[in-house]
């Protein structure tokens, strides 16, 4: 045991427990999703090589505790057979977490799957100062807390009224949490605040004669965290409805997170450390030239 490289092994997704010569595997899943198939293996190498059980985490990935440090070799052999991988642990991009999305939420704005299989293609395991968390939720109903997330991103809708179509029913003014629709029905009226949206889409899927279009875009959250220091992401950008966009606002908010980080300083900390305005800034310049 005096050779073990236990920083190795965790950045392998080997975390070494309070129980001598035993780790909890953490299994690399994306978006919170597993194949029937590969929930099966992880059964078998739970009973097989660790004590039976799993543990959910609580960003939406499955470990399996009890690996003695002789089978860590066979796990990760057994693993691959059915196409999964030990989870990044340490000062890199973790597991991206994301809930079900459009294609299986009814309140869902955008594809949190497609989206999340995108960002483990691209940011997955990259070295860091610090462990990073990319979260994705598919509309204010926030499942996900992108808030939470240093970088979290959260589906929104940009309604468009469409007077011709409109019945002034009051149903999109009854659902409007941020009561910025106004109808008047004898008159035939509505005012929307457009400058006080928050962009839930309520309207557009509320409304019977699709007097309500939407055009679904993503909000994006930085430098939340939750653990030892509680702190809210911030919004410093407006919706945006390009993906590659929104992938060069990653890229850059990753830069800069490598360039003023410090080691061992999660990503919310730099921020209040270097200015969250020399984010902002770098980030708005970023946007004026696409």
């Amino acid at each position: 045991m005096a050779n073990v490289d236990y920083k190795e092994l965790k950045k392998g997704g080997f975390m070494k427990q309070v129980d001598k010569d035993r780790f909890a595997l953490r299994v690399k899943i994306v978006g919170g999703q597993i194949k029937s198939d590969q929930l099966a293996k992880v059964n078998e190498i739970a009973q097989k090589y660790g004590a039976g059980y799993v543990h959910m985490t609580s960003r939406q990935s499955i470990e399996i505790p009890f690996i003695r440090l002789q089978d860590v070799d066979v796990v990760k052999e057994e693993l691959s057979k059915a196409g999964l991988k030990p989870g990044a642990c340490g000062p890199r991009v973790r597991t991206i977490t994301a809930c079900q999305g459009s294609t299986i939420c009814p309140s869902g704005l955008i594809n949190t799957t497609e989206l999340a299989n995108e960002f483990d293609e691209r940011y997955y395991a990259r070295e860091l100062p610090h462990k990073f968390k990319l979260g994705i939720t598919g509309c204010r109903n926030n499942c996900l807390k992108a808030e939470e997330n240093d970088i979290g991103v959260k589906g929104g809708m940009m309604p468009c009224w469409v007077e011709h179509k409109c019945i002034y029913c009051g149903l999109c003014q009854a659902v409007c949490p941020a009561k910025v629709i106004q109808v008047k029905k004898q008159e035939k009226e509505l005012t929307f605040n457009e400058k006080d949206c928050i962009y839930c889409g309520k309207c557009v899927k509320v409304c019977p004669t699709s007097a309500w279009e939407g055009k679904s875009g993503f909000i994006v959250y930085f430098g939340g965290l939750f653990g030892n220091r509680i702190s809210i992401g911030r919004q410093l950008l407006p919706i945006i409805f390009s993906k590659e966009v929104l992938h060069k606002v990653i890229e850059a908010t990753l830069a800069f997170f490598e360039e003023n980080g410090k080691p061992g300083e999660r990503f919310g900390n730099t921020l209040d450390r270097v200015g969250w305005g020399l984010l902002e800034d770098r980030l708005v310049e970023l946007l004026e030239a696409v």
